[in-house]
C-alpha cells in the first residue's frame, strides 16, 4: 500500500510541468527581494509625506502673503483717500484764529471811530495770515526792482521809466506766491520798457521840427 502512495506521488511531479518549477524559483526570488523593496518603498512614502507637508506649508505661506497684501492694498487706497479729502486740515486748523481775529476787528470797527486802530488790526492779521502761510511752506514772489521773470511773473501792462532797466518790473498788481519752490500763482506786474535809441532819434527830430 505504501509503495503504491510512493509511486503515485512520484508519478504526479514527474507529471508536473516544466512552468511550475521556474514559476516557484521566480517565486522564491521575489520573496528573497521583498525586504529591499519594502524598505525603498517605506523611504518613498517617507519622502511623499515630508513634500506634502512641505507643500501644505508653502500654500498656507501663499494665503496669508495674498491676504497681507490684500489688506496693505485696501490700507492704501483708504489712506490716500483720506490724504485727499482731510490734506488741508492743518492749514484750515491754523487758518481758523485768523478768522476769529477777523470777527473781533469787524466788530471793534462797528462800535469804535478809531480809524489808526482798525488798520493796525488789519496790518497785525495780514502778519499773521503770511505766517500761517510760510509756515506751510508758502513763499511771496520777489518782485520789487527784479527782472521780469516769465516763469513766476505775469506782465500786465508796460510802463516808461527812467528809474528802471528795461524788463525790469516797474510795480507790482497782484502779488505771487510759491507753494515748497513750486509756483502757486505768478506775480500780476508791469514791466518797464525803455525807448530804443531809434524812437529817440524820431522824437528829437520831431521836437527838432517843432521849435
Amino acid at each position: 500500500m505504501v509503495a503504491k502512495m510512493k509511486k503515485d506521488i512520484t508519478q504526479a511531479r514527474d507529471g508536473l510541468p516544466k512552468e511550475t518549477g521556474e514559476q516557484q524559483v521566480q517565486a522564491g526570488d521575489a520573496v528573497r527581494e521583498n525586504p529591499d523593496k519594502k524598505e525603498k518603498t517605506e523611504d518613498l512614502m517617507m519622502k511623499l509625506e515630508e513634500a506634502e507637508k512641505k507643500s501644505a506649508e508653502n500654500y498656507d505661506k501663499y494665503i496669508r502673503a495674498v491676504a497681507e497684501l490684500d489688506n496693505y492694498r485696501k490700507r492704501a487706497a483708504r489712506e490716500k483717500a483720506e490724504a485727499i479729502q482731510y490734506g488741508n486740515e492743518n492749514l484750515l486748523r491754523d487758518i481758523l484764529p485768523l478768522l476769529d481775529g477777523i470777527d473781533r476787528a469787524v466788530e471793534h470797527a462797528c462800535g469804535s471811530e478809531d480809524f489808526e486802530s482798525f488798520k493796525e488790526g488789519l496790518k497785525l492779521l495780514q502778519k499773521q495770515l503770511l505766517g500761517c502761510l510760510q509756515k506751510h511752506g508758502v513763499e511771496v514772489i520777489g518782485t520789487a526792482g527784479k527782472d521780469f521773470d516769465p516763469n513766476i511773473h505775469e506782465a500786465m501792462m508796460q510802463v516808461d521809466s527812467a528809474q528802471h532797466e528795461d524788463s525790469q518790473v516797474v510795480g507790482e498788481l497782484e502779488r505771487g506766491y510759491l507753494l515748497k519752490g513750486r509756483l502757486l500763482r505768478p506775480a500780476k506786474v508791469s514791466v518797464c520798457k525803455r525807448p530804443s535809441m531809434g524812437d529817440e532819434s524820431d522824437n528829437n527830430c520831431e521836437e527838432a521840427q517843432n521849435n
